[in-house]
């Protein structure tokens, strides 16, 4: 599994085609290998992301993190 952190955007996470997802203690079962996840706080669709940090002027460095 990856996780990028893009610059100036989302946290993108590169699973290994499903993973579960829980919510407020709902849980839900995906099937998708990319997936990426709001880290500037205005997204309307949490914990998603939805663009917004672009209209938000968000700013933060790019990385990567390999899990092996």
């Amino acid at each position: 599994m990856k996780i990028q952190g893009n610059k100036n955007g989302p946290y993108v996470i590169m699973t290994e085609g499903k993973y579960v997802l829980r919510i407020r203690g709902e849980e839900k079962t995906v099937d998708q290998q990319v997936v990426a996840l709001c880290r500037c706080g205005t997204s309307r669709n949490k914990p998603f992301c939805d663009g917004s940090h672009k209209e938000a002027g968000f700013q933060a460095d790019e990385f990567e993190l390999e899990i092996s």
